[in-house]
């Protein structure tokens, strides 16, 4: 994994809590924080993506379009790819 060094100043509250965690789990300050923030970066992503899917998928025309491909897919008597 490449990785670059950044200088950020931070509240020393905080640093002594950070220490203490990585202290207790054996990693350097570093891979802890950089592992706490690579979590709190998919998390970010997945809400944006779930925010972006509710959008879509809150549209009254989309959900209509979609009713409307079900109850077809339901009626056309083939059930091949609907065994769900």
């Amino acid at each position: 994994m490449n990785t670059q060094k950044v200088a950020i100043t931070i509240p020393s509250d905080l640093v002594v809590m950070i220490d203490a965690i990585s202290k207790q789990r054996k990693v350097s300050r570093s891979r802890f924080i950089s592992t706490v923030l690579r979590e709190k970066l998919i998390e970010e992503r997945n809400r944006h993506l779930k925010d972006a899917y509710d959008s879509v998928f809150s549209d009254k025309a989309i959900i209509k379009e979609q009713l409307e491909t079900a109850k077809w897919l339901e009626g056309s008597g083939n059930k091949v790819g609907q065994e769900w």
